[in-house]
């Protein structure tokens, strides 16, 4: 039980509000006592961030190493950085790597590991003409293995990223009704096939703006087709991937019900490590950027604190907005919003407190705190 000096609610910001947990959720917030001698914390209290696109950090890369481990890794890296739930994603792959990371995801989840709550293929049903840095070679149309793959309910929530000129409607709608979320990306479609897949049951595009074709005012392309419609997407605000106007127009159009901010995080992401490898291809970072010896834009370092600190320092966002948009946006996508990306009574304790920088100072996980101290 404590109390926090201003925390983010359904209802907007309460202040000076008890928060008290039961177990792994929070039982009530309630306003304070006038009088009360609990540990006061000052700043901001807001839902944990769900990050829906995690290719690694700490140094592992999921395609790399498809295991228990390095899931557990991986999510201790975000998790000092907000992340109290993810998706990790295997990028574009051959099936004996979608295996192993199915495998190694449901083994995580028989264990108990907080805060993996499904898995992202982005891959490998994508166009190749918009391949970025993935390999064109393990591109592919979906087999029924695959598709058998991805309905595993032990996995937990499933996300896809396909390109509709590679997947028949009929297989959107098909993993749609099986529950799956079918994102568009690494696509060179139309405005009018990416509408037949939005209503085939795709729900959104995965980093907006990047590999897929884009707005122009004949020809609106996959951009436009997502801007016009009520899909979601997420969106990479790290200074490199999209520029501020672009990011803003994204905001105005989608508004923070629609647009989630993500990470697309490689091994980099909370290390300093200044190169790595992806299939034999060497990635550098410089200035926080990441990117193959032709200057192909290779993820992100990105943490979820950082997005959100860019989405208000470069795109001019209030904090409750991008809050939103790291937490409640992607728990409503993923059909996870009666338990987590809200502070509620009866939701899940994922917490994070913010200091009037903007900087991580507490991170709760399912009621657990991530530092014994607090800096007050």
């Amino acid at each position: 039980m404590f109390v926090c000096e201003r925390v983010l609610t359904r209802d907007g910001w309460l202040y000076q509000q008890q928060i008290t947990l039961q177990g792994n959720h929070i039982l009530s917030i309630d306003a304070a006592p006038s009088s009360h001698h609990l540990p006061c914390y000052k700043g901001s209290l807001v839902p944990g961030f769900i990050d829906v696109q995690v290719n690694g950090g700490g140094g592992v890369l999921f395609n790399h190493d498809c295991s228990v481990g390095a899931l557990e890794q991986m999510m201790k890296a975000h998790l000092q950085y907000g992340s109290t739930a993810m998706l990790p994603t295997l990028i574009t792959d051959d099936f004996a790597a979608m295996a192993r990371a199915a495998e190694a995801v449901i083994a995580a989840r028989r264990q108990g590991i907080a805060g993996i709550i499904g898995v992202h293929f982005e891959g490998p049903w994508l166009y190749a003409g918009r391949k970025g840095v993935h390999r064109a070679d393990y591109m592919r149309a979906p087999t029924a293995a695959e598709l058998a793959l991805l309905k595993n309910p032990e996995l937990g929530v499933v996300m896809v990223t396909l390109a509709p000129e590679m997947v028949t409607t009929e297989i959107i709608s098909q993993l749609a009704d099986a529950g799956i979320r079918v994102m568009l990306g690494h696509t060179d479609a139309s405005a009018e096939l990416a509408n037949q897949a939005f209503a085939a049951g795709a729900v959104g595009c995965t980093h907006l703006f990047n590999a897929m074709s884009q707005l122009q005012g004949r020809s609106p392309g996959v951009v436009g087709a997502c801007l016009a419609n009520d899909s979601y997407a997420g969106i990479i605000i790290d200074g490199h991937h999209v520029a501020p106007e672009a990011c803003r127009l994204a905001y105005k159009a989608k508004g923070v019900e629609r647009l989630m901010l993500v990470t697309d995080a490689m091994a980099f992401a909370a290390t300093d490590a200044d190169q790595c490898d992806l299939f034999g291809v060497t990635i550098r970072r410089e200035d926080d950027r990441l990117t193959t010896a032709d200057g192909t834009l290779a993820g992100s370092c990105l943490t979820m604190i950082a997005a959100l600190q860019n989405a208000i320092r470069l795109c001019g966002m209030p904090l409750a907005d991008a809050a939103c948009m790291a937490s409640t946006t992607p728990a409503t996508l993923l059909g996870i919003e009666q338990r987590q990306g809200h502070l509620a009574a009866g939701m899940l304790a994922d917490m994070v407190l913010l200091n009037d920088a903007l900087q991580v100072q507490q991170v709760w996980q399912h009621g657990q705190p991530l530092y014994t101290e607090i800096k007050q």
